[in-house]
């Protein structure tokens, strides 16, 4: 009969190994249940196809807005993802307004919209720190367990923007959203490594 030495630490390096892949595996498991194709991927893919294969700078729109931003301002419900019908949205609000109908979301097109530079750089700021801090995914958790979600907030900071439960397992959109009223509130300064 095996025994285990109580003085090594493996078993508890394979028990913390053992975890950490449960706790990936139940993010991608998560992601998929949700079935929402990631608004950075598709936004990328329609800039990168209009610009003719050149890759755009930040995940939201080529000028840094928030998909969010921008479905409020069309009146689709803001989900944070650029699929279908925010597309069609897009092309029926520039048709009407004698913009180029293309569907990407340009400088004209946010102008006219009424968003302002000033929310498409704070965007541009929170996707860098999100890169930063999680590599942009929304289920990261810390290896010590104190920071959750793709901005790594702590659970009191989390509530102190207005959420409820464990960061890591509300909406991208959601997370976005709570981050843009952190950075409002109190500019770089939570995220002092990544801002």
């Amino acid at each position: 009969m095996p025994t285990t030495d109580l003085g090594s630490h493996a078993p508890w390096l394979e028990s913390q190994r053992r975890s950490r892949s449960r706790r990936l595996a139940a993010g991608r498991l998560l992601r998929r249940q949700r079935g929402r194709r990631s608004a950075a991927a598709v936004v990328i893919a329609s800039l990168a196809f209009a610009a003719g294969g050149a890759s755009a700078q930040a995940p939201t729109t080529k000028h840094g807005a928030p998909v969010a931003s921008i479905q409020a301002a069309l009146g689709v419900t803001a989900d944070g993802v650029y699929g279908p019908q925010t597309r069609r949205a897009v092309r029926r609000f520039q048709r009407a307004n004698g913009l180029t109908v293309d569907g990407i979301v340009g400088p004209e097109t946010l102008a006219a919209l009424g968003i302002g530079a000033r929310e498409a750089s704070a965007s541009s700021v929170l996707e860098r720190i999100a890169q930063c801090e999680s590599g942009g995914d929304p289920t990261a958790v810390s290896a010590d367990g104190r920071y959750h979600g793709k901005y790594q907030f702590s659970r009191a900071t989390w509530r102190s923007v207005g959420g409820r439960g464990n960061p890591a397992l509300a909406s991208e959109a959601e997370q976005d959203e709570r981050a843009a009223i952190l950075y409002q509130r109190r500019g770089g300064a939570p995220w002092p490594n990544c801002a």
